[in-house]
């Protein structure tokens, strides 16, 4: 079982209604529903429990992720790569450390919509690991963003399925306590694939679109249980190795050796 709270990513700068700026940052605005997030998980106590953070690498989602999930700001001297360098992005924003706080991982599976938007596509990765530099870009094969096409949007059940896959590939990891900063769109399409098996209201609750910088708790069961790992707390006893049984089956099978167990 795997708990996980999910947000997505807040104000960014827009042309119209529809298509922005190439990977576009946080606003103002943004920034600011960014530091109102920040105060919430530090208050209720959810930024101590957390155990990962997975970010969409598009700009705008690992600027909220780090803002929200990140150390404080930045003190040159310490022996750590800072999660944000100063004014990323031309944010005009203080450096983050990466300091007492979880790790990072940046997730090509949890990308917004692909395709035609140029604010969905994100940049080389070569340069978010100049701007984000202890966020873990390992796990994302390609260099320069192949998926996002100028010409085809990415079809919504594709965007659902690769949601699940996303969602599957959670199962196999081992932390329990999972943070997700991703899309809305993303996240409507994938979570409609959830919850048929509810009542109408819950369907309607799980997949509903999410506010501006919302979170929500959400607890996966596996009931595939293909992501089943053995627990870290089970010990295998016998040891040292003797006779064990069941004084009256022991009696039976050794009698002389009496009721010893």
């Amino acid at each position: 079982m795997h708990k996980v709270y999910i947000t997505w990513k807040v104000k960014r700068i827009t042309k119209h209604i529809y298509l922005g700026p190439f990977d576009a940052h946080l606003t103002p605005l943004g920034w600011n529903q960014v530091d109102n997030l920040r105060k919430h998980v530090n208050a209720c106590g959810l930024a101590r429990k957390i155990d990962l953070v997975i970010t969409s690498p598009l700009l705008r989602t690992m600027q909220t992720a780090v803002g929200v999930f990140g150390g404080e700001s930045y003190v040159d001297g310490v022996d750590l790569p800072p999660l944000m360098i100063e004014n990323a992005a031309n944010s005009s924003r203080s450096a983050i450390s990466s300091f007492n706080c979880p790790p990072f991982i940046a997730v090509e599976n949890c990308r917004e919509h692909l395709g035609v938007h140029p604010c969905d596509k994100r940049r080389n990765i070569s340069e978010y690991k100049t701007l984000f530099p202890a966020i873990d870009f390992s796990l994302i094969e390609n260099d320069a963003d192949i998926l996002w096409e100028a010409d085809t949007r990415e079809a919504n059940e594709a965007v659902a399925a690769r949601g699940v896959n996303f969602l599957n590939w959670l199962w196999t990891r081992q932390e329990r306590e999972i943070a997700i900063v991703t899309h809305s769109g993303f996240l409507y399409h994938t979570l409609q694939m959830f919850g048929n098996d509810c009542h109408p209201s819950i369907k309607n609750e799980i997949s509903k679109h999410f506010a501006n910088c919302e979170l929500r708790s959400m607890v996966l069961v596996d009931r595939s249980m293909q992501g089943t790992d053995s627990s870290t707390s089970n010990y295998p006893g016998k040891n040292p190795r003797g006779l064990d049984l069941p004084s009256d089956v022991a009696h039976k099978k050794h009698p002389e050796k009496g009721s010893q167990n």
